[in-house]
């Protein structure tokens, strides 16, 4: 597939950049003809992924974390439509946090990740299309490859972006988590749930999931599938600063969708409205807050694997 890297120079704090000229030399051993761009700010990588997919490239990879990896996925639309549905994302992992890369097993391996970009495989990719409020106040569009949440997730967000992720991703997530817990309250969100009757629930976090981990590495929805048209749909409720300390482990192995304060769903369609100002996390970033509508485009594009 003729192949397009949009590059973060800024991800894994600063070292994809620093090491570019060594993974450019090791790409260009193992792939003839590729293209290549660096992202200079924020939404860089969506006006370049679109360029490129209107150039004739089939496979755009995105090279950095949690957040490029969003950006590429949204540069493959234009007006509601995927440019090119039969192009593939591809994935060479070099940010922080990571969690896209852990629903497949891909470890922050160059070399590895390389090889994957020289086979021909792909896959069907659901992707998710987010319709929700900006903190300008106007109604805004995204899309997201992995997980889209909101409640204490968002302002998990909020704190962590403030931070240079120096310490990694997991911990970056942990200490933004502890912070937030620590003036969080549940908040009442309305909700419907593709056909089901509109309910009202008390949101710690509701998350809807394609992947499988968000947070930097809590595995919130351990069943999902990219490539089976619908999102899982997790509701933490009643969660405090606690259960984030003491049963941490059940978080991050996935044990805790048995719990009492766990609800899983799986749907095509989430609306979600409140009284309150409820913050989004959409991929790791903090794009708005609700009212809000979450909707599945099962195998929009294809995913380099």
């Amino acid at each position: 597939m003729k192949t397009f890297f949009v590059v973060n120079p800024k991800s894994a704090n600063g070292a994809t950049g620093r090491r570019w000229a060594e993974l450019a030399a090791e790409i260009a051993r193992t792939l003839s003809d590729f293209g290549v761009e660096f992202t200079k700010g924020p939404l860089d990588a969506v006006s370049l992924t679109r360029t490129a997919l209107k150039g004739g490239y089939e496979c755009i990879v995105a090279v950095g974390g949690d957040g490029t990896i969003n950006e590429v996925t949204n540069g493959f639309f234009e007006d509601g439509k995927a440019i090119n549905p039969q192009a593939a994302l591809g994935v060479l992992p070099r940010g922080t946090g990571g969690d896209f890369r852990k629903t497949f097993d891909w470890a922050l391996d160059d070399a590895a990740a390389i090889t994957r970009l020289k086979t021909p495989d792909t896959r069907p990719f659901d992707v998710g299309r987010l319709d929700f409020l900006g903190h300008d106040g106007k109604p805004a569009t995204r899309y997201f490859a992995n997980i889209c949440s909101f409640g204490v997730s968002g302002v998990v967000d909020a704190e962590v972006n403030k931070t240079s992720k120096a310490l990694g991703g997991k911990v970056s997530f942990m200490w933004g988590s502890l912070k937030a817990m620590t003036k969080y309250k549940d908040q009442r969100v309305r909700l419907t749930v593709d056909e089901r009757p509109l309910e009202e629930v008390m949101v710690t976090t509701l998350s809807v999931a394609n992947g499988k981990f968000f947070g930097g590495g809590m595995k919130v929805a351990p069943d999902a599938d990219v490539s089976d048209g619908l999102f899982d749909v997790v509701i933490w409720s009643g969660y405090g600063l606690k259960d984030f300390v003491v049963k941490s482990a059940g978080i991050y192995s996935g044990a805790h969708v048995k719990w009492k304060g766990t609800r899983v769903l799986r749907a095509r369609r989430v609306v979600a409205e409140s009284d309150e100002k409820v913050l989004i996390d959409c991929d790791g970033e903090q794009p708005g807050m609700l009212p809000c509508t979450m909707t599945i485009l099962p195998s929009a594009i294809r995913l380099k694997v």
